[in-house]
């Protein structure tokens, strides 16, 4: 059973050495990235498992663990949910999202960093928080319930993203 110690609404669970930071209600931000993977004008969604978002769709990616900076977070996240390798990675964006609740309360706080990512191996596969992965055309893309951050970055930045490809 994990020990878990409680600060305010603060829940931090300690399981097998690693901490996990309960996303809601936090007392600050957290850091998250998100990696773009386009190939053959196509980009990879992942449908969320959990929440914030579950049952969305988005690009993959994660919150930053203690010690580890951003780009080996993205390199990370993408292996851990899509069981891709992945390299390079070029920061895009810069995503502000919160979430209060109906009390005025901030639910979900995160700043996430996105990053462009060129594949280097592997066979996309859901694993961790993707529940279902898709390769999706970008005129496709707001056909799909998007998650609302995604959503607004994808509409900021198609025009960059439909230069970039991932595949070698």
């Amino acid at each position: 059973m994990p020990e878990q110690k409680f600060k305010q609404n603060l829940c931090i669970s300690i399981q097998k050495g690693v901490m996990l930071v309960n996303r809601l209600y936090p007392e600050q931000p957290l850091v998250g990235i998100g990696a773009v993977i386009i190939c053959n004008g196509k980009i990879l969604l992942e449908k969320r498992k959990g929440e914030p978002g579950r049952g969305k769709w988005t690009i993959p990616g994660g919150l930053v663990e203690l010690g580890e900076d951003t780009e080996q977070t993205v390199i990370r996240e993408v292996r851990e949910e899509t069981n891709l390798k992945v390299e390079e990675p070029r920061l895009i964006d810069v995503v502000d999202s919160i979430t209060v609740d109906g009390n005025s309360k901030i639910k979900y706080h995160f700043v996430i960093l996105d990053y462009f990512v060129k594949l280097k191996g592997g066979t996309p596969k859901a694993a961790d928080d993707a529940a279902e992965l898709k390769w999706v055309t970008f005129d496709e893309v707001e056909n799909y319930d998007l998650t609302r951050s995604f959503r607004e970055f994808f509409r900021r930045n198609r025009e960059k993203l439909e230069k970039f490809n991932s595949c070698p």
